[in-house]
């Protein structure tokens, strides 16, 4: 079963493979925005994949145009709602504007 850490808490969740990571973060008691219930819409759970980034789901359409409307993205960027955790442990960092904090 995959490990997913959180930055910058070190909070860390067993997940199944599959289990996008905002599910992931919400399991861990992370404080994580997702305005638009998951849907690729809002792009509110911004966060980056620091590590295991070969092993989660590749990106869609949808999450790419969101990605592609806000600022502050890179390579290791992606929605959490849409980012599926595969066989791999995934170590990922929540922003600030992201978090609630």
């Amino acid at each position: 079963m995959p490990v997913v850490t959180i930055k910058p808490s070190g909070k860390t969740v067993d997940v199944a493979s599959g289990t996008t990571l905002l599910a992931a973060a919400m399991n861990a008691g992370e404080p994580i925005q997702h305005k638009c219930d998951g849907n690729a819409e809002c792009g509110s759970c911004h966060i980056f994949v620091l590590e295991g980034r070969k092993s989660v789901s590749k990106i869609a359409s949808a999450e790419n145009s969101k990605l592609d409307t806000i600022v502050g993205i890179g390579s290791k960027s992606r929605l959490a709602c849409q980012t599926r955790v595969g066989d791999e442990n995934v170590t990922i960092e929540l922003l600030d504007f992201a978090s609630g904090r």
